[in-house]
C-alpha cells in the first residue's frame, strides 16, 4: 500500500482489490470448470476422429451405392424420422453420416457407402463432444446454466482487468512483475506466480471470454434483438443463443419436413409424388414417407464433392415446398465456411455465399468463435488455447492458496476498504461494464446494496466478511 502515495489513489487501490477479491471468489470454481472442459473441447476434431475410427475403415476401392440408398437405410433405423442433412464422407475410407431429425432429437447415422448398411447410430446430444459442449457452455442446465456461465464469464472479465490494475508496475523492478521470483518461499512465491502468469495470459483469456458471449442466452439474445432495430430483413445468425434457441431451430426444421409431407401431392408417396420420392420401410414395420425427392441427392452429391469444401460438408433438403436444396461447409474454422443454393432437379449450383459476404459483425464473431474453439489457425491455435487454460488454472489455484493462507480463522477475510471513496473514473467504468454486461450490472448492484445496507448494519456479517 505504501507504494501508492495519495489518498485518492489509495482509495482506488483498496476498492479495486476488494472487487478483485469478490470476482475471484465467485469465479474460482467456474474458471476451473471452463478451463478444464474448454481444454477438452479444443481437441474435438482429434477426439471425434478417434471415437469414429471403427466406422471409417471403408474399402477405398469398392464401388459406392447411391446416396439416396444410404439415406433410405438411415431413415429405416429411426422410426418417425425425417432427413435433416446428408454429410459427405470426409475421405475414401470414411462412412457417410446421415443426420435424421425426430422431434427435438437429431440422430447421427453412420452408413457404409459401399453397400448401404448402417454401421451405427446415436442421438447427437448424447455423443461425448456434444456433452462436453453443453458442460462447458451451460453446465447441463439449459438456459439457466447458460446465464450462470455468462455471469461467471462477466465477473472473470472484472477479475482480470482489476488484476491488471493491481499488478501494474509502480517501481522499476521486473522480478515479480514480468517473471516470478522462483527462489522465494511462502506467500511471495504464490503472489508472483499469481500475478505474473495472470498478466501473461490476460489478453488471451479476455479474448476467450468475450468471444464466448454471443452464444450465451442473455447477452447473445440481447445482441440479436439490438440487431433487429433498423433491419428490414430477418436477422439470421449461424450460431444459437442458449439451449432453447437451438431446440427451437431443430424442432422447426423437423416440423417443416413433416408439414411438407402432409401437403397435397406430397402425402406418403401417393400419385405423382410417388415418382418423385423414395418410399422407405421402417424397422418397426410402418411405412412412413420422405417428403422430398431423395434421388436429388444422387445428382447433388457429385457436384458438391467436386468443389472440395472444408469438411464436414452437409447437403440439406428444402425446408419449404418452394425452397431448394442447400449445401454448406460446417467446418469449425468459420472463416472458411460457405453456403450453396442447389437445384435438386439438375444437380447444379444456383448461388454461392462465402463467409466474406456476411455482415461485418457476423464475420468478427465468426473469427472469435473459431479462435475460441482452437480452429482458426490449426494446431498452434489449439496449443495457444491449452496454454491459456493452464494459465487460468494456475492463476485460480495460486489465488486460492494466497487467500487461504492470509484469511483469518472462520472469517472470509475480504480486503479492507472501509471509508474508501469511489473515484469518478471508477464509478464511470463500473457503469459502463454494467450496461455492456447486464447480468454483471445487476449482480454488482446487488453487491453494492449488500455492502451498504446489510454488512454495515449486521455486525456478525461485517466481522465475517472482513
Amino acid at each position: 500500500m505504501s507504494a501508492v502515495p495519495d489518498r485518492r489513489a489509495r482509495d482506488a487501490y483498496r476498492l479495486v482489490w476488494r472487487w478483485h477479491f469478490y470476482a475471484g471468489l465467485f469465479c474460482l470454481p467456474f474458471v476451473l470448470w471452463l478451463a478444464c472442459t474448454g481444454s477438452i473441447y479444443l481437441f474435438k476434431p482429434q477426439i471425434e476422429a478417434w471415437l469414429d475410427r471403427p466406422y471409417d475403415r471403408i474399402d477405398a476401392q469398392a464401388p459406392r451405392v447411391a446416396p439416396s440408398i444410404q439415406v433410405a437405410a438411415a431413415l429405416a433405423v429411426v422410426p418417425g424420422g425425417v432427413l435433416n442433412a446428408y454429410e459427405l464422407p470426409a475421405s475414401n475410407t470414411s462412412a457417410a453420416r446421415v443426420l435424421v431429425g425426430r422431434g427435438d432429437d437429431l440422430v447421427r447415422v453412420y452408413v457404409d457407402p459401399t453397400n448401404g448398411h448402417v454401421l451405427h447410430h446415436a442421438v447427437e446430444d448424447e455423443r461425448l463432444m456434444r456433452r462436453i459442449f453443453y458442460l462447458h457452455g451451460e453446465l447441463l442446465m439449459g438456459d439457466r446454466g447458460s446465464m450462470v456461465v455468462e455471469l461467471a464469464a462477466s465477473w472473470a472479465i472484472v477479475m482480470i482487468l482489476s488484476g491488471l490494475y493491481l499488478w501494474w508496475p509502480r517501481g522499476k523492478r521486473l522480478a515479480g512483475v514480468l517473471y516470478p521470483r522462483v527462489r522465494e518461499r511462502g506467500r511471495l512465491f504464490w503472489r508472483d506466480l499469481h500475478a505474473v502468469v495472470g498478466v501473461w495470459v490476460a489478453l488471451l483469456a479476455l479474448s476467450l471470454l468475450v468471444s464466448g458471449l454471443p452464444w450465451a442466452k442473455s447477452w447473445g439474445g440481447m445482441l440479436k434483438e439490438v440487431r433487429k432495430f433498423g433491419s428490414t430483413t430477418e436477422v439470421a445468425q449461424d450460431w444459437t443463443t442458449g439451449r432453447s434457441d437451438e431446440l427451437a431451430k431443430r424442432r422447426a426444421a423437423n416440423t417443416a419436413m413433416d408439414d411438407m409431407a402432409d401437403m397435397p401431392g406430397m402425402d406418403r408417396g401417393q400419385g405423382e409424388s410417388k415418382k418423385q420420392s423414395l418410399h422407405v420401410e421402417h424397422a418397426d414395420g410402418g411405412s412412413p414417407h420422405t417428403a422430398v425427392d431423395l434421388h436429388a441427392l444422387d445428382r447433388l452429391v457429385p457436384t458438391v464433392a467436386r468443389l472440395q469444401l472444408p469438411p464436414p460438408v452437409l447437403i440439406a433438403p428444402p425446408s419449404k415446398a418452394d425452397a431448394g436444396w442447400t449445401g454448406r461447409s460446417d467446418t469449425q474454422n468459420r472463416p472458411k465456411r460457405l453456403t450453396l443454393k442447389l437445384d435438386g432437379a439438375t444437380g447444379q449450383v444456383i448461388n454461392r455465399k462465402d463467409f466474406a459476404q456476411g455482415a461485418l459483425l457476423d464475420r468478427a464473431i465468426g473469427y472469435g468463435v473459431a479462435a475460441h474453439e482452437g480452429q482458426l489457425f490449426g494446431w498452434p491455435n489449439q496449443l495457444l488455447g491449452l496454454v491459456t487454460a493452464l494459465g487460468l488454472i494456475t492463476v485460480t489455484v495460486s489465488g486460492f492458496v494466497m487467500w487461504w493462507r492470509r484469511k483469518p480463522v472462520k472469517r472470509l477475510g475480504a480486503p479492507p476498504a472501509h471509508g474508501a471513496r469511489y473515484p469518478a473514473l471508477m464509478v464511470g467504468l463500473l457503469v459502463v461494464f454494467g450496461v455492456l454486461l447486464p447480468l454483471l450490472g445487476i449482480s454488482m448492484l446487488f453487491v453494492l446494496v449488500a455492502e451498504r445496507l446489510v454488512l454495515r448494519r449486521v455486525p456478525r456479517l461485517h466481522a465475517f466478511f472482513n
